[in-house]
Protein backbone atom coordinates (compact mmCIF):
# COMPACT_ATOMS: atom_id res chain seq x y z
CA UNK A 1 0.00 0.00 0.00
CA UNK A 2 1.06 3.51 -0.98
CA UNK A 3 3.33 4.95 2.10
CA UNK A 4 3.93 1.70 3.55
CA UNK A 5 7.64 0.02 3.90
CA UNK A 6 7.99 -1.38 0.12
CA UNK A 7 9.72 -4.70 0.10
CA UNK A 8 11.43 -5.74 -2.94
CA UNK A 9 9.56 -6.78 -6.31
CA UNK A 10 9.84 -10.76 -7.04
CA UNK A 11 8.92 -12.45 -10.63
CA UNK A 12 6.45 -15.28 -11.03
CA UNK A 13 5.65 -17.32 -13.68
CA UNK A 14 1.89 -17.89 -14.23
CA UNK A 15 0.09 -20.99 -14.73
CA UNK A 16 -0.09 -22.18 -18.53
CA UNK A 17 -3.58 -21.64 -19.14
CA UNK A 18 -3.04 -23.45 -22.79
CA UNK A 19 -2.77 -26.90 -24.00
CA UNK A 20 0.72 -27.57 -25.00
CA UNK A 21 1.87 -31.80 -26.06
CA UNK A 22 3.38 -33.13 -22.89
CA UNK A 23 6.83 -32.97 -24.85
CA UNK A 24 6.25 -29.39 -24.69
CA UNK A 25 5.42 -29.14 -21.24
CA UNK A 26 8.47 -30.66 -20.22
CA UNK A 27 10.64 -28.46 -22.62
CA UNK A 28 9.17 -25.85 -21.20
CA UNK A 29 9.65 -25.99 -17.72
CA UNK A 30 13.03 -27.39 -18.10
CA UNK A 31 13.90 -23.86 -19.33
CA UNK A 32 11.87 -21.95 -17.02
CA UNK A 33 14.42 -23.84 -13.94
CA UNK A 34 17.21 -21.45 -15.30
CA UNK A 35 14.94 -18.23 -15.96
CA UNK A 36 15.25 -15.47 -12.99
CA UNK A 37 11.83 -16.29 -11.98
CA UNK A 38 11.19 -16.44 -8.30
CA UNK A 39 7.72 -18.18 -7.95
CA UNK A 40 6.15 -20.89 -10.19
CA UNK A 41 2.71 -21.93 -10.64
CA UNK A 42 1.79 -24.98 -11.74
CA UNK A 43 -1.22 -27.32 -12.56
CA UNK A 44 -4.13 -26.97 -14.94
CA UNK A 45 -6.83 -24.30 -14.48
CA UNK A 46 -9.08 -24.39 -17.33
CA UNK A 47 -10.22 -27.77 -18.49
CA UNK A 48 -10.21 -30.91 -16.77
CA UNK A 49 -9.69 -32.60 -20.23
CA UNK A 50 -6.23 -31.83 -20.13
CA UNK A 51 -4.29 -34.35 -19.34
CA UNK A 52 -0.90 -34.39 -20.58
CA UNK A 53 0.42 -34.16 -16.99
CA UNK A 54 -1.45 -35.58 -14.39
CA UNK A 55 -0.70 -34.34 -10.23
CA UNK A 56 1.87 -36.77 -10.00
CA UNK A 57 3.58 -35.10 -12.66
CA UNK A 58 2.96 -31.70 -11.40
CA UNK A 59 4.37 -33.24 -8.15
CA UNK A 60 7.71 -34.36 -9.72
CA UNK A 61 8.08 -31.12 -11.78
CA UNK A 62 7.20 -29.49 -8.25
CA UNK A 63 10.53 -31.03 -6.66
CA UNK A 64 12.45 -30.16 -9.78
CA UNK A 65 11.67 -26.51 -9.52
CA UNK A 66 12.13 -26.48 -5.45
CA UNK A 67 15.79 -28.14 -6.12
CA UNK A 68 16.47 -24.97 -8.56
CA UNK A 69 15.58 -22.73 -5.58
CA UNK A 70 12.52 -21.52 -7.15
CA UNK A 71 8.60 -21.20 -5.05
CA UNK A 72 6.18 -23.53 -6.26
CA UNK A 73 2.66 -23.30 -5.84
CA UNK A 74 -0.16 -25.78 -6.98
CA UNK A 75 -2.77 -23.76 -8.67
CA UNK A 76 -6.32 -25.45 -9.36
CA UNK A 77 -8.91 -25.19 -11.46
CA UNK A 78 -11.19 -21.74 -12.11
CA UNK A 79 -14.64 -23.72 -12.96
CA UNK A 80 -15.84 -26.96 -11.16
CA UNK A 81 -18.43 -28.71 -13.13
CA UNK A 82 -18.18 -32.53 -11.97
CA UNK A 83 -18.02 -34.12 -8.49
CA UNK A 84 -14.69 -36.24 -10.35
CA UNK A 85 -13.52 -32.56 -10.90
CA UNK A 86 -14.19 -31.89 -6.79
CA UNK A 87 -11.75 -35.22 -6.32
CA UNK A 88 -9.00 -33.86 -8.34
CA UNK A 89 -9.27 -30.95 -6.23
CA UNK A 90 -9.51 -32.21 -3.11
CA UNK A 91 -5.85 -34.02 -4.49
CA UNK A 92 -4.66 -30.78 -4.95
CA UNK A 93 -5.19 -29.11 -1.50
CA UNK A 94 -4.06 -32.61 0.36
CA UNK A 95 -0.18 -32.79 -1.94
CA UNK A 96 0.85 -32.25 1.75
CA UNK A 97 4.13 -30.24 0.20
CA UNK A 98 3.17 -27.54 -2.00
CA UNK A 99 0.89 -24.24 -0.74
CA UNK A 100 -1.78 -24.06 -3.32
CA UNK A 101 -3.64 -21.19 -5.43
CA UNK A 102 -7.23 -21.43 -5.02
CA UNK A 103 -9.08 -20.57 -7.84
CA UNK A 104 -12.68 -21.04 -6.90
CA UNK A 105 -14.29 -20.94 -3.98
CA UNK A 106 -14.75 -24.54 -3.20
CA UNK A 107 -10.60 -24.48 -3.47
CA UNK A 108 -10.98 -21.46 -0.69
CA UNK A 109 -13.36 -23.81 1.52
CA UNK A 110 -11.56 -26.58 1.92
CA UNK A 111 -8.54 -25.00 2.79
CA UNK A 112 -10.20 -23.18 5.43
CA UNK A 113 -11.48 -26.50 6.61
CA UNK A 114 -7.78 -28.31 6.72
CA UNK A 115 -6.32 -25.01 8.12
CA UNK A 116 -4.09 -24.23 5.17
CA UNK A 117 -2.89 -21.40 3.69
CA UNK A 118 -3.10 -20.29 0.18
CA UNK A 119 -2.88 -18.18 -2.71
CA UNK A 120 -6.07 -16.41 -3.94
CA UNK A 121 -6.47 -16.64 -6.98
CA UNK A 122 -7.73 -13.97 -10.32
CA UNK A 123 -10.86 -15.62 -10.50
CA UNK A 124 -12.28 -15.49 -6.63
CA UNK A 125 -13.77 -11.95 -8.18
CA UNK A 126 -12.92 -10.18 -4.66
CA UNK A 127 -14.48 -6.38 -5.71
CA UNK A 128 -14.33 -4.93 -1.35
CA UNK A 129 -12.44 -4.98 1.20
CA UNK A 130 -14.78 -6.82 3.54
CA UNK A 131 -14.31 -10.00 1.10
CA UNK A 132 -10.47 -9.70 1.31
CA UNK A 133 -10.27 -9.33 5.12
CA UNK A 134 -12.98 -12.21 5.36
CA UNK A 135 -10.34 -14.28 3.11
CA UNK A 136 -7.85 -13.54 5.13
CA UNK A 137 -8.93 -14.90 8.00
CA UNK A 138 -9.63 -17.76 5.92
CA UNK A 139 -5.88 -18.30 5.56
CA UNK A 140 -5.40 -16.71 2.66
CA UNK A 141 -1.63 -14.98 2.39
CA UNK A 142 -1.08 -13.52 -1.24
CA UNK A 143 -3.58 -12.05 -3.57
CA UNK A 144 -4.09 -12.13 -7.33
CA UNK A 145 -6.45 -9.10 -7.73
CA UNK A 146 -8.70 -9.80 -10.97
CA UNK A 147 -7.44 -8.48 -13.86
CA UNK A 148 -10.35 -5.12 -14.28
CA UNK A 149 -8.59 -3.97 -11.32
CA UNK A 150 -6.64 -1.17 -11.88
CA UNK A 151 -4.45 1.10 -10.22
CA UNK A 152 -6.75 3.43 -8.41
CA UNK A 153 -9.24 0.97 -7.03
CA UNK A 154 -6.58 -1.55 -5.91
CA UNK A 155 -4.97 1.35 -4.05
CA UNK A 156 -8.61 2.14 -2.33
CA UNK A 157 -9.41 -1.30 -1.74
CA UNK A 158 -5.93 -2.36 -0.02
CA UNK A 159 -6.12 0.84 2.13
CA UNK A 160 -9.54 0.19 3.31
CA UNK A 161 -8.43 -3.72 4.25
CA UNK A 162 -5.47 -2.18 5.96
CA UNK A 163 -7.65 0.07 8.14
CA UNK A 164 -10.23 -2.56 9.07
CA UNK A 165 -8.23 -5.56 9.25
CA UNK A 166 -4.76 -3.98 10.60
CA UNK A 167 -2.46 -5.75 7.39
CA UNK A 168 -3.08 -7.13 3.87
CA UNK A 169 -2.05 -9.93 1.77
CA UNK A 170 0.77 -9.64 -0.06
CA UNK A 171 -0.13 -8.85 -3.72
CA UNK A 172 0.84 -10.19 -6.85
CA UNK A 173 -0.76 -8.38 -10.14
CA UNK A 174 -0.62 -10.12 -13.32
CA UNK A 175 2.01 -7.67 -15.71
CA UNK A 176 1.85 -9.91 -18.75
CA UNK A 177 -0.09 -11.85 -21.24
CA UNK A 178 -3.34 -12.38 -22.50
CA UNK A 179 -5.88 -11.75 -19.99
CA UNK A 180 -8.50 -13.98 -18.63
CA UNK A 181 -11.83 -12.55 -19.23
CA UNK A 182 -14.42 -15.31 -18.48
CA UNK A 183 -15.26 -19.28 -18.34
CA UNK A 184 -18.11 -21.38 -19.28
CA UNK A 185 -19.45 -24.68 -19.08
CA UNK A 186 -19.71 -24.74 -22.75
CA UNK A 187 -16.15 -24.88 -24.86
CA UNK A 188 -15.64 -22.72 -26.88
CA UNK A 189 -12.63 -24.06 -28.85
CA UNK A 190 -15.02 -27.24 -29.72
CA UNK A 191 -18.25 -25.06 -30.53
CA UNK A 192 -16.00 -23.08 -33.21
CA UNK A 193 -15.12 -26.38 -35.14
CA UNK A 194 -18.64 -27.86 -34.73
CA UNK A 195 -17.75 -30.30 -32.72
CA UNK A 196 -19.46 -31.26 -28.30
CA UNK A 197 -17.36 -30.45 -25.83
CA UNK A 198 -17.27 -34.25 -25.34
CA UNK A 199 -16.04 -34.96 -28.53
CA UNK A 200 -13.51 -31.95 -28.41
CA UNK A 201 -10.80 -34.40 -29.85
CA UNK A 202 -8.78 -31.87 -27.91
CA UNK A 203 -8.75 -29.12 -30.90
CA UNK A 204 -6.57 -27.04 -28.63
CA UNK A 205 -3.12 -28.73 -28.87
CA UNK A 206 -3.92 -27.20 -32.29
CA UNK A 207 -3.73 -23.98 -31.06
CA UNK A 208 -0.52 -23.00 -28.53
CA UNK A 209 -1.35 -19.75 -27.74
CA UNK A 210 -5.25 -19.81 -27.98
CA UNK A 211 -7.67 -19.75 -31.16
CA UNK A 212 -8.00 -15.83 -32.13
CA UNK A 213 -11.62 -14.55 -32.87
CA UNK A 214 -12.80 -11.48 -35.03
CA UNK A 215 -15.17 -9.49 -35.39
CA UNK A 216 -17.60 -9.93 -38.69
CA UNK A 217 -15.32 -6.26 -39.73
CA UNK A 218 -12.11 -8.56 -39.20
CA UNK A 219 -11.41 -6.93 -36.44
CA UNK A 220 -9.34 -9.06 -33.58
CA UNK A 221 -11.06 -8.97 -30.66
CA UNK A 222 -11.00 -11.84 -28.67
CA UNK A 223 -9.02 -15.63 -27.77
CA UNK A 224 -10.89 -18.64 -27.12
CA UNK A 225 -9.09 -21.35 -25.27
CA UNK A 226 -11.41 -24.11 -24.38
CA UNK A 227 -13.75 -22.79 -22.12
CA UNK A 228 -11.88 -19.91 -21.31
CA UNK A 229 -12.09 -16.23 -23.14
CA UNK A 230 -9.23 -14.15 -23.07
CA UNK A 231 -8.22 -10.47 -24.52
CA UNK A 232 -6.80 -10.16 -28.00
CA UNK A 233 -4.07 -7.89 -26.49
CA UNK A 234 -0.67 -8.51 -24.92
CA UNK A 235 -0.93 -6.61 -21.27
CA UNK A 236 2.32 -5.80 -20.07
CA UNK A 237 2.79 -3.46 -16.95
CA UNK A 238 7.24 -3.16 -17.09
CA UNK A 239 6.52 0.25 -17.87
CA UNK A 240 4.34 0.59 -14.75
CA UNK A 241 6.76 -0.87 -12.51
CA UNK A 242 7.35 2.51 -10.65
CA UNK A 243 3.57 2.96 -10.14
CA UNK A 244 3.61 -1.23 -9.02
CA UNK A 245 6.10 -0.46 -6.59
CA UNK A 246 4.44 2.61 -4.83
CA UNK A 247 1.21 -0.07 -4.60
CA UNK A 248 3.03 -1.96 -2.42
CA UNK A 249 3.19 -5.06 -5.12
CA UNK A 250 5.47 -8.14 -3.92
CA UNK A 251 5.16 -10.19 -7.51
CA UNK A 252 4.87 -9.63 -10.85
CA UNK A 253 3.22 -12.43 -12.57
CA UNK A 254 3.80 -13.65 -16.18
CA UNK A 255 1.30 -15.52 -17.83
CA UNK A 256 3.48 -18.16 -19.90
CA UNK A 257 3.66 -18.06 -24.03
CA UNK A 258 4.39 -20.49 -26.27
CA UNK A 259 7.61 -18.05 -27.87
CA UNK A 260 9.91 -16.30 -26.54
CA UNK A 261 8.96 -16.49 -22.88
CA UNK A 262 12.76 -16.56 -21.88
CA UNK A 263 12.87 -13.03 -23.56
CA UNK A 264 9.79 -11.54 -21.64
CA UNK A 265 11.43 -12.76 -18.53
CA UNK A 266 14.37 -11.30 -18.46
CA UNK A 267 12.93 -7.80 -19.94
CA UNK A 268 11.24 -7.89 -16.81
CA UNK A 269 14.16 -8.61 -14.60
CA UNK A 270 16.10 -6.15 -16.33
CA UNK A 271 12.91 -3.65 -15.70
CA UNK A 272 13.06 -4.03 -12.10
CA UNK A 273 16.70 -3.00 -12.22
CA UNK A 274 16.02 0.28 -14.38
CA UNK A 275 12.21 0.61 -14.72
CA UNK A 276 12.95 4.03 -16.74
CA UNK A 277 14.72 1.93 -19.65
CA UNK A 278 11.84 -0.24 -20.48
CA UNK A 279 10.01 0.85 -23.79
CA UNK A 280 6.21 0.27 -24.40
CA UNK A 281 5.34 -2.28 -26.83
CA UNK A 282 2.40 -1.08 -27.39
CA UNK A 283 0.26 -3.71 -25.80
CA UNK A 284 -2.71 -2.91 -23.69
CA UNK A 285 -2.96 -2.14 -20.35
CA UNK A 286 -6.09 -0.33 -20.59
CA UNK A 287 -7.89 -1.62 -17.05
CA UNK A 288 -4.38 -0.50 -15.17
CA UNK A 289 -5.75 3.00 -16.22
CA UNK A 290 -9.24 2.57 -14.98
CA UNK A 291 -10.32 2.41 -18.63
CA UNK A 292 -11.71 -0.11 -21.07
CA UNK A 293 -8.95 -3.23 -21.08
CA UNK A 294 -8.33 -3.22 -24.79
CA UNK A 295 -6.72 0.31 -25.04
CA UNK A 296 -2.91 0.88 -24.30
CA UNK A 297 -2.24 4.11 -22.48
Amino acid sequence: MEGTALTPIRLSLGPLQYFWPRQRMQEFYADAAGWPVDVVYLGETVCSKRREFRLRDWLALADELTRCGREVVLSTMSLLAAESEVGSLRRVIENGRFQVEANDWSAVQLCRQRGLPFVGGPTLNVYNHRTLRLLMEDGMRRWVPGVEHGRESLAGLLAATAAEAGNVPELEVIAWGRLPLAWSARCFTARAFDTGKDECGFRCLDHPDGLPLATREGEALFVLNGIQVQGQGISDLAPEIPELRALGAGLLRLYPQAQGMDEIVRRFRAALSEPGAVARLGAVNGYWRGGPGRTAA
